[in-house]
């Protein structure tokens, strides 16, 4: 059988519960703000770089940077890639035409398929080619006329332009920085 509670004793029962379960409220609220603001609002895990002009902010491994709002991204910045120096074409030079790539590392030449094709579209297309008649495979053979872009494994790093011909090598393990440090002469950046 139940109890018999007068108004008076239910509704102060009531405003108990109710104050109670505020307070447990606003302690829940200023904790989480309090962490919120010790934590520096969340923004522990984001790199970000300014380099020459350029802002580069780091994201799932990648690094990130706008140029005349067109967004780019890298897997090392350019303080990770050593400067090579060399003498290339602008961005100009490639944007709205076939570009023919010839690669012996599949990771440098997704760098370059990445920012210039897929992602912004900056060339007219990508596809792969042959320098020279031995190649064996069934690809279209290409000259120094057209875009291309040959990368090659070599003990020796080096980015060489030759007429609209771009030979980036290196040691395999280096090609997608190489790759990356072209890709940052062509786009003003270096």
């Amino acid at each position: 059988m139940r109890k018999i509670i007068s108004k008076y004793k239910e509704s102060k029962k009531k405003r108990r519960n109710g104050i109670i379960i505020g307070l447990i409220l606003v302690g829940v609220m200023l904790f989480s703000i309090l962490g919120y603001a010790f934590r520096g609002g969340g923004n522990d895990d984001v790199n970000k770089l300014s380099y020459n002009g350029f802002e580069f902010v780091e994201q799932n491994g990648f690094w990130f940077t706008n140029i005349e709002d067109i967004q780019f991204a890298f897997k090392y910045n350019p303080q990770q890639v050593e400067e090579i120096d060399s003498e290339l074409k602008y961005l100009d030079n490639y944007y709205n035409k076939p570009l023919y790539i010839s690669s012996e590392n599949s990771e440098a030449e997704l760098e370059i398929y990445r920012n210039l094709f897929y992602q912004n579209k900056l060339v007219q297309r990508v596809q792969s080619a042959c320098l020279d008649e031995g190649c064996g495979e069934n690809l279209p053979v290409k000259t120094c006329e057209n875009n291309f872009i040959i990368i090659k494994k070599n003990n020796n790093s080096g980015i060489i332009q030759e007429e609209n011909c771009v030979f980036i090598q290196g040691q395999e393990e280096n090609l997608t920085q190489i790759a990356d440090e072209f890709l940052f002469k062509i786009l003003g950046i270096r």
